[in-house]
């Protein structure tokens, strides 16, 4: 790279998709201090969709590792690329000592991020979580500014699809682009506890459908949600316009299908969030998790959870065995919520 090139900003990605959707407000303020400088995102294939979704991206560069592996001698070769493209600072959202390296690696000057494991001297602009928990947009949007408390209400975290996009999404899942179509995520990535029944999906669907004929639901998410996403196709009678659509789509198709959606309901997951950078109409279910610590926030939302005391307990598994804090949400309640958030006014 020459030396008259103009500096660029890298964004070392989470490795969840939405921990990326919720880092977005952090590149609108990066974007606004420095309008000119272009900003890439170093990610992992699985995330990289998200980050081609956000305007203040410039190149989304995917990462070679293998995940959970230092491969020190792999980041070091790639270092030494990112280091010609002439890089003045580096954002790293992970907490990991093994993506923190990168960037030193690199010799990008400044390097931005939380304390986490082992990384004095890695980071040389260092943050610390000493507060009580964030909600993770402040926690991303924390690191535009100097270490310390976060002054003013980060913005909110947006997505864009070109209406191509959803066309040739719709015509790929088999979907009429004519017809309504509600967006159902069943699956959780973290585990089961985070699930609300499948058999409760189902019910909700059949809600849907008496309530409009020609809504289409459909079913998202990876291919480890196929088997969950069947259940409740099964569970909803076989309905023709209910399609099970987990692990047939690509990431980037499943976001065209959710900014093409009347609503989504979903589990605290990543197309959760990916459904709220779009600012669709959201009804989120929470059991195990905490709704206040990564809540929708698209301009029609719910947030649904019964806060039992036991919750949230954080487990892959209900440590009581009972589940109660899902299967206790019922359809009707769920049915109710959506309701409302369709008839409330958009804005």
């Amino acid at each position: 790279m020459s030396a008259a090139a103009a500096p660029r900003i890298l964004v070392v990605s989470p490795n969840w998709i939405g921990d990326a959707v919720m880092a977005q407000p952090l590149l609108q303020l990066l974007r606004a201090a420095r309008p000119d400088t272009p900003i890439d995102v170093l990610a992992p294939p699985p995330v990289a969709p998200v980050w081609r979704q956000m305007a203040e991206v410039d190149e989304v560069l995917q990462t070679p590792f293998r995940h959970g592996a230092l491969q020190l001698r792999e980041r070091w070769r790639y270092a030494r690329l990112l280091r010609a493209r002439g890089y003045d600072a580096a954002y790293v959202l992970p907490n990991t000592l093994k993506y923190a390296l990168i960037p030193w690696l690199a010799g990008i000057p400044r390097r931005v991020g939380y304390k986490g494991e082992s990384r004095h001297g890695l980071i040389n602009v260092m943050h610390r979580d000493d507060t009580p928990p964030r909600p993770m947009v402040a926690f991303y949007a924390a690191l535009a500014g100097a270490p310390g408390p976060l002054g003013a209400a980060p913005p909110r975290p947006a997505l864009a699809v070109a209406p191509a996009q959803i066309a040739g999404a719709c015509a790929g899942a088999g979907l009429d682009a004519g017809r309504p179509l509600l967006v159902f995520a069943p699956g959780a990535e973290f585990g089961a506890a985070k699930r609300w029944p499948a058999a409760h999906f189902a019910a909700l669907a059949r809600l849907a459908l008496l309530a409009e004929p020609r809504r289409q639901v459909a079913l998202l998410g990876s291919p480890k949600d196929e088997a969950v996403c069947a259940e409740v196709a099964a569970a909803a009678g076989g309905l023709a316009a209910v399609h099970n659509l987990a692990g047939r789509t690509s990431l980037a198709e499943a976001i065209a299908l959710i900014a093409k959606a009347e609503a989504v309901v979903a589990n605290d997951s990543g197309l959760l969030h990916i459904a709220s950078a779009l600012n669709r109409p959201v009804a989120a279910l929470y059991g195990p998790t905490d709704p206040d610590h990564a809540p929708p926030f698209s301009d029609r939302s719910a947030a649904i959870s019964l806060r039992l005391d036991c919750a949230p307990c954080r487990q892959r598994e209900c440590p009581l065995g009972h589940q109660n804090c899902m299967r206790g949400i019922e359809p009707a309640l769920v049915w109710r919520r959506l309701g409302e958030l369709l008839s409330a006014p958009a804005g």
